[in-house]
């Protein structure tokens, strides 16, 4: 699919790596892709976004893919680098996405970006950890669990996690993606992952991960 990569330059000196598809003068949207995935953008999106004249755009978050790490960055830091992109391709409005970890960034911008950005979607997202009356690992699948058990226990032990799951991710097939988001989705969506779509994740993911071998920042 044809596709326009750049690096643009932030003010504190990082680079972000971002890719624009679809139509190019057409209604832009900017994607947050999960984590630890990188800004690549599923082709059937890009089909749809020329249909409907949409402008799809997405970034490699710090420390992903071709940007540069921003050591002690927060959900919030995503703010900037979206005002920044957004500057940088002389965009006055745009509409955000997120998907899983990509949903709190979408959100983040939605909150702090109020003159920017003119409507937010957030998909299979987690929810803010401290919310009242929320019991947060009701219903989540078994990896994510251990994973941000691993988070909330420290840095050393998410390190750790993070540290055995790399590997693997970077020799896995669409195949045994499929089989390791059978804990993480329901069975109807289960049922709707295809090699497909889960290669898609994959070549996400690994070119997300593939220079840092891991995605702690």
């Amino acid at each position: 699919m044809d596709t326009n990569n750049r690096t643009i330059s932030t003010q504190d000196g990082r680079n972000i790596r971002i890719i624009e598809a679809g139509q190019p003068d057409g209604i832009p949207i900017l994607v947050h892709n999960g984590t630890p995935g990188s800004k690549l953008l599923y082709n059937p999106w890009i089909k749809d976004a020329k249909l409907r004249g949409i402008r799809l755009i997405s970034y490699d978050r710090p420390g992903y893919g071709g940007s540069t790490p921003q050591p002690g960055r927060t959900v919030a830091s995503t703010a900037d680098d979206v005002a920044t992109i957004a500057k940088e391709l002389g965009l006055n409005r745009l509409a955000v996405w997120g998907v899983s970890g990509g949903g709190p960034h979408a959100l983040a911008c939605a909150a702090l970006l109020p003159n920017l950005v003119v409507a937010a979607a957030a998909l299979a997202s987690p929810a803010p950890y401290q919310a009242d009356g929320l019991d947060w690992f009701a219903g989540m699948g078994k990896d994510n669990i251990t994973e941000f058990s691993a988070a909330l226990e420290s840095r050393k032990a998410l390190e750790q996690f993070i540290g055995d799951a790399t590997s693997g991710i970077l020799n896995s097939t669409p195949g045994t993606i499929i089989q390791t988001f059978n804990s993480l989705l329901s069975p109807v969506d289960a049922a709707v992952l295809t090699k497909e779509v889960a290669g898609y994740l994959l070549d996400c993911i690994q070119k997300g991960i593939h220079k840092k071998k891991g995605w702690l920042d």
